[in-house]
This record gives structure tokens, sequence and C-alpha cells, in this order.
């Protein structure tokens, strides 16, 4: 007599992969990219790392709720923490996202002029610039070339806020100070970037200072020392 073979089934399991497998979105590129951005990492310790819930990233991955079926797309706020989280550039997935269109191109057939770029940013080899008229790429050749360019930065008054961001303080037009936010217009919406808590702890003053100035509203100085004085040091 032949011996029963039992076979151990989890109902519950396979219908979560069910779902996934049959409700993926067909054109969800951005979401699968997200998915390789993880790689290896849980959705637990990408959460952890990120501030978000680990089944919304997941939702993120998949390109829709999964309790509504609703597509998603993250918002730009999303976009920064995810950026932070694999530390991968923000412009990057802004571009990837839809948000803002890429424009590449080399110093050498277009003319930057760093007092009119918002904040530049850094890619493993490459840098952007994020300006009103989009964004420009170009690609860092040497250390001396890198070097020389952040003592350019300094003098044309940009400060690193973030371990890849670099922000015009000329063009600080709104500081949210409880969010951590700078804005380039006059209203808390349109072109923003998040900037780390060191060093908004450390630019607090001058940041407000620089908003003032940008404006034309007074603001009063803090006397806490913590604070850096109107003419801001670069940050290392």
């Amino acid at each position: 007599m032949k011996p029963k073979v039992r076979f151990h089934f989890n109902l519950e399991s396979f219908t979560i992969k069910a779902w996934e497998v049959f409700h993926l979105e067909p054109g969800n590129h951005f979401g699968k990219f997200l998915e390789t951005l993880r790689g290896k990492l849980s959705l637990r310790k990408v959460a952890s790392k990120s501030g978000l819930s680990h089944a919304y990233i997941r939702d993120l991955e998949l390109g829709r709720n999964r309790t509504t079926n609703d597509v998603i797309k993250p918002s730009p706020d999303t976009l920064r923490k995810l950026s932070q989280a694999y530390q991968y550039p923000y412009t990057d997935l802004l571009i990837k996202a839809g948000y803002l269109e890429e424009a590449s191109s080399s110093l050498s057939s277009i003319q930057i002029h760093l007092d009119n770029v918002w904040y530049v940013e850094f890619g493993i080899k490459s840098i952007q610039y994020v300006s009103p008229d989009g964004i420009i790429e170009e690609n860092v050749e040497s250390l001396v070339t890198f070097t020389s360019f952040i003592e350019t930065l300094t003098d044309h008054h940009f400060v690193k806020l973030d371990m890849h961001l670099f922000v015009n303080l000329n063009k600080i037009k709104k500081y949210a100070p409880s969010e951590g936010k700078l804005y380039f217009n006059d209203y808390e919406e349109g072109p923003s970037v998040t900037i780390a808590a060191m060093p908004q702890k450390k630019y607090h003053q001058t940041l407000l200072e620089y908003e003032a100035r940008n404006t034309g509203f007074v603001v009063e100085a803090e006397s806490s020392p913590r604070h850096s004085s109107l003419k801001a040091k670069f940050l290392t």
C-alpha cells in the first residue's frame, strides 16, 4: 500500500501573492525601479530607515493601493525619504517619478549660471543643477575638478544642507522649520527640498535671515550661540 502524501497549503499567503501577480500595474516601471533599488533589503528595514510604513512601500512598488486597488504615486516628500533611505539622488527619483523633466548636457555646450540655480545635488559620478529652467547634469571627471567646484559653490553662497545637497541661500523664499523644508517661491508649494536635521539646527538662524533678505521681510536675530551668523560657513 502506497503511503499517503499530504500537501500543506497556506491559503492566506497564496492569496496575497496571487493578488500581487494579477494586479501588478502593466506600466508600473517606477514601482519596479523602486523594488530594484531596495534590492535585498527587507521592507521593514527600509521602513525603519525612511519613516514610511512597510505596507506603503510595497504598495509603491506595486503601483497600487492593495486595499482600494487605486493607482498610487509617491509625493515629492515621500521620494525625499526614499532617496535618503536608498542613498539615491533625490532629483533622479523626481525625474523617474515624472515630477521633473531631465535636461542633460555638459558645461562645454551650456553655460551654467550658479546665481540662477536653486540647488545642486551630487550623484555618484555626476552633478545636477536644479533651476527655474529645469535640470542640467554634468559628469564629474576628477577629484581636483570636484574640489575646485566646492570652492566655487561656497563663493556663490551655497551651503551643504544634506549629504548630497547644496542649496543657494540667495534663492530661499520660504523656510518651514517644523517640516525642515526650503521653498524657492513665496508660498509653501512648488519646488522644495527637505534638509537634514543637524545642518538645519546649525543654520536655522541663517536660513531665517536669508529668507528675510530674499523676500524683504524683517526677522529678529536669535541670541542662541548654537546658530551661525548671516555669514554662513560651508558645512563639511
